[in-house]
């Protein structure tokens, strides 16, 4: 697939607050690894699932040892990984807006049950997302159609 040249979104990830390191001592490590795998259940049911490997059990959990060092647990994804370096490891798949809103609506929709399903605390639910929001907006590296 030839794709045009790379589109920078007009954003600084440095601006989006991170979410609250509270939600790991509050969740703990397996509850965020079942959030991310319901979360790779939405996203293989989406229009996007072309974009992730075949093995979705084991991207769920690359994914989720990201989340646990984000959200305030031991840096997993780094001592098993490296450096997440996340706008580069997306960079080989062509991102566009509406792209990135469907994986945002997965992640929405997951988290919908999230206070019940794996014990997030509920203050910190509209901050997470506020996070999600705004930093996988720097995910986006292919230009949005002209006129839009």
């Amino acid at each position: 697939m030839t794709r045009g040249p790379i589109y920078v979104p007009p954003i600084d990830p440095r601006s989006v607050p991170a979410p609250s390191k509270e939600i790991y001592a509050r969740m703990g490590e397996a509850n965020i690894f079942a959030m991310l795998a319901d979360f790779y259940g939405e996203l293989e049911q989406s229009s996007i699932r072309g974009m992730f490997p075949p093995d979705m059990k084991r991207a769920s959990e690359k994914s989720a040892a990201f989340f646990v060092g984000l959200l305030g647990g031991p840096p997993l994804y780094h001592e098993r990984y490296g450096n997440p370096a996340m706008r580069a490891r997306h960079m080989p798949f062509a991102i566009d807006p509406a792209g990135r809103d469907v994986w945002v609506a997965c992640f929405e929709r997951t988290l919908a049950r999230a206070v019940d399903a794996y014990a997030f605390p509920p203050e910190h639910l509209d901050g997470f997302l506020a996070f999600l929001r705004g930093f996988s907006m720097w995910m986006v590296n292919s230009a949005p159609p002209q006129g839009k």
